[in-house]
């Protein structure tokens, strides 16, 4: 058989048995004392293994691997390993489409791509202008992605569905205009951190709930005075969930 006959037969293109060739993956034909290349049924067989095994998602490393000597343990091998990275390629696509039946659910724009836990949460959130409310909002849309947050989301839910949380983010939107050494500043933090659960510090990880250089950026989107409460805030509830 010639080059383009056995590509024909085995449904891949000449091309890409040139490739083959080159990488080392198929040994060269004898050629035909025209120069032709001459193919064998055992060069077809050969090439429609190497075909099903890259369809499968195997990468010509592997295949050659694969193809070796004593090549029908390894192969074996290859292939569990392959099976049991598609099973967890599936679970991971069975939890992206359950995301998003959750989200098709939603009246449009109601909460945004957020994991189910979190617009769990953000619905028992009270309804409130508040522009502190909306930072907390963005920043717990930031945590979502991250491990462990799952379960924070789940504790916060008593805090979040208080009332009096609102007045809490009053009292911190009318630090707006405040100069950083505003009397108001230490009580608020102290009513703040009174309000969070005791649960939730057990629930911190080691390093935190925020990446290095998160703080100095999330304290800069606040004005002075509220960034002194945020700040403080932020120090003790780390405080107290390391200890």
């Amino acid at each position: 058989m010639r080059i383009g006959e056995i590509a024909a037969l085995v449904g891949l293109t000449t091309r890409a048995i040139r490739h083959y060739h080159h990488v080392g993956l198929l040994p060269e034909p004898e050629r035909r004392p025209n120069g032709y290349r001459a193919y064998s049924v055992r060069d077809a067989v050969l090439l429609a293994r190497v075909r099903q095994l890259t369809e499968l998602g195997l990468s010509l490393d592997e295949v050659r691997d694969a193809l070796a000597d004593d090549a029908e343990r390894e192969l074996a091998e290859v292939l569990k390993e392959l099976d049991a990275d598609l099973a967890r390629q599936e679970a991971d696509i069975r939890e992206r489409r359950r995301r998003l039946c959750a989200l098709l659910a939603e009246p449009p724009g109601a909460t945004g791509p957020v994991s189910p836990a979190l617009a769990a949460l953000l619905a028992q959130a009270p309804r409130t202008d508040s522009p502190s409310a909306a930072k907390d909002r963005e920043y717990l849309t930031l945590m979502d992605a991250r491990t462990g947050s799952q379960e924070i989301f789940a504790l916060l839910g008593t805090l979040i569905a208080d009332p009096a949380v609102v007045e809490l983010y009053e009292r911190l939107d009318a630090l707006a205009e405040a100069p950083a050494d505003d009397p108001r500043i230490a009580p608020l933090a102290a009513d703040l951190m009174a309000a969070v659960p005791e649960e939730l510090f057990a629930a911190i990880p080691e390093h935190g709930v925020v990446v290095s250089g998160f703080k100095e950026a999330l304290l800069a989107e606040y004005a002075p005075a509220q960034a002194e409460v945020v700040g403080r805030l932020m120090e003790a509830f780390m405080e107290r969930g390391r200890g």
